[in-house]
């Protein structure tokens, strides 16, 4: 890459050819205020005015001197770098500027920092205090508010929004998706669903990637907080489970290092904060291999409907329902893992420990938002109970901890419950990586289909985050095509293939979320200006660090294949029978429905 000269406060500089005034500057170790660059790609139009500086361009004469144009304010992040350019950062020129930008933002912005759960992670308050805005300085009509609060995901307050444009370009880089766009002109602009319709009116899967780049808190996840205080409160039987990918995230709420592992702290933390039984999610992952491995091989060996598509990511099985619901037959039937807990745990557990059925109240620590709208579905009822009661976010744990007064960095490490449910395998962990569902059933059917152990538990081919991956196996003589996706922009590929009767794939794993799990719209943001302490290419590098953690967990277990779980194996030959029987069917297994994707009621 070719190399050119300029000038930053008056120091010359050498840098890459093609980069922008603010990525140059970052270079060359300076940070400008900004509220829409190096947020995970997702660089929008230079709207903000946040970070402007002023800049001289060079030009050389005939005698190949170099002469300057006069200063002029640039928005640093989409305007280029040239030869000799100068940048000049903290001239009373451009700090003034930067500073009566943001107090514009403020001035049409809800002040209500308090009661605002995106309190301390604020991008909007950290550049006011860097550039000393007043938020009193242009007071006077504020845009007409749309707040939105009716599905079980994502509330919307345009009273926040700074129109950024992250989350538009989130939703379209991630899945293709213009579920949220720019509407109206000047004073009226907002961004939301087409029409300003309410998200359930909205084509929207609930994913929460718009959350996950909201730079206030615009957008955020539905607190469920309450509902859980108002659960232990009542005198329910409350317990807990939580996902895998949790516990690669949760210690980032506390200052700990993106990619470390807090298992055995999460677990200290969920009892200290009054539940009764703290259980695995990973036990009911490993359960839904042995449903899912086997409805797979019996659709190949009866002719059923394939390729088969799992079905544990409540975005993606929603994107179906609207966008492909002519293939809705492809998806696995199986629940989702913690659904499948919820219903064991009221079905099976609850019985066990003498607890009825009615009086047990499961709470799912989710890294997902989407989750939150899969556990309203009516499809997940079983015998007239929610499966699962509550959802939470890993971000709504780390509040629940830190208002609890719990010290999470000092907690010992303790082991979840493990009566009659509960242990895991290596495999039940990885489904919280991209690749990682896929992984752990290859694992499975290679035992079922041969008779044999897979050599060699690590399957690379499923492994790392290229937008599709593929392989083929030899299964006792038969080839089995298998394909991965997350993030619904390159699973289209894959169900356009299938919709024209072009797809070469027995099974396909698909994810809502770019990275899978570690990356759900529930986990801790990501922003470099909260993390100091992280190495500097780290919204490069998060989801692998997120994924390592999980692949060392699996690489810990002594058990790494689901069919080898103790415990899975006394679960159906106490209660369920075998895999696919009736009883599991009732109750590990679901179905889908066809929606409008602007419906009209």
């Amino acid at each position: 890459m070719a190399k050119i000269n300029l000038i930053i406060e008056g120091i010359p500089y050498e840098v890459e050819a093609g980069l922008t005034v603010l990525e140059a500057a970052r270079l060359c170790g300076y940070e400008i205020p900004t509220l829409c660059a190096f947020n995970h790609g997702e660089c929008n139009r230079g709207s903000c005015r946040v970070c402007l500086v002023e800049v001289q361009e060079g030009r050389k004469n005939d005698a190949g001197e170099v002469m300057y144009g006069p200063q002029r304010l640039v928005a640093s992040c989409v305007y280029p770098i040239t030869p000799d350019m100068k940048v000049i950062i903290s001239s009373p020129k451009a700090t003034a500027a930067r500073r009566a930008s943001v107090e514009l933002l403020l001035s049409n912005h809800s002040m209500k920092c308090q009661q605002c759960d995106k309190n301390e992670k604020c991008e909007l308050l950290h550049v006011a205090k860097i550039t000393g805005a007043r938020e009193d300085m242009f007071l006077g009509t504020q845009t007409e508010t749309t707040y939105d609060d009716v599905t079980p995901s994502i509330v919307r307050d345009t009273s926040k929004c700074v129109l950024c444009g992250r989350c538009v370009a989130r939703c379209a880089n991630a899945h293709g998706d213009g579920v949220l766009t720019f509407q109206n002109r000047g004073f009226k602009t907002i961004i939301g669903p087409a029409q300003n319709r309410t998200f359930d009116k909205a084509p929207c899967i609930m994913c929460g990637q718009c959350i996950n780049v909201c730079p206030t808190g615009a957008l955020m996840e539905k607190n469920d907080i309450a509902k859980v205080d108002a659960a232990m409160a009542s005198g329910k039987y409350v317990v807990v489970q939580t996902a895998p990918a949790v516990r690669a995230a949760l210690g980032e709420e506390f200052g700990m290092k993106i990619g470390t592992p807090v298992t055995g702290k999460m677990v200290a933390a969920l009892r200290r904060l009054g539940f009764k039984k703290v259980f695995d999610t990973n036990f009911a992952a490993d359960l839904t291999i042995m449903e899912e491995a086997t409805e797979l091989l019996g659709r190949i060996k009866n002719g059923g409907k394939l390729p088969m598509i799992t079905s544990c990511s409540p975005g993606w099985v929603n994107y179906a329902e609207i966008r492909y619901n002519d293939l809705l037959g492809h998806l696995s039937s199986c629940k989702s893992p913690h659904e499948m807990m919820g219903s064991v745990l009221k079905h099976f557990w609850a019985e066990k420990a003498g607890i009825k059925a009615e009086d047990l109240f499961v709470v799912s620590v989710m890294p997902c938002s989407s989750k939150k709208y899969e556990a309203d579905r009516e499809q997940l009822k079983t015998r007239g109970l929610k499966d699962v009661d509550a959802v939470l976010t890993t971000r709504e744990l780390g509040r629940l901890i830190k208002r609890s007064g719990i010290n999470f960095v000092k907690l010992p490490d303790e082991e979840f419950d493990m009566d009659l449910i509960g242990e895991y395998t290596g495999a039940g962990v990885i489904f919280g990586v991209t690749g990682g569902v896929m992984e752990a059933a290859v694992r499975t059917a290679h035992f079922v289909l041969t008779g044999k152990e897979i050599e060699g538990v690590k399957f690379e081919a499923a492994r790392g985050f290229d937008g599709i991956k593929e392989a083929s196996l030899d299964l006792n003589g038969q080839t089995i095509n298998i394909a991965v996706a997350h993030g619904m922009k390159n699973a289209k590929v894959l169900l356009d293939q299938i919709r024209a009767g072009e797809s070469k794939y027995h099974f396909i794993e698909i994810m809502g979320c770019p990275g899978g799990c570690i990356n759900g719209g529930g986990q801790p943001y990501v922003r470099e200006c909260f993390l100091p302490n992280e190495d500097a290419d780290i919204l490069d590098t998060y989801k692998a660090k997120r994924a390592a953690a999980l692949y060392s967990e699996d690489e810990r277990q002594t058990v790494r294949q689901s069919h080898n779980n103790p415990q899975i194996k006394a679960l159906y030959e106490q209660f369920l029978g075998e895999p696919n029987s009736h009883l599991a069917h009732e109750l590990l297994h679901t179905e889908y429905v066809a929606r409008v994707p602007f419906p009209e009621n």
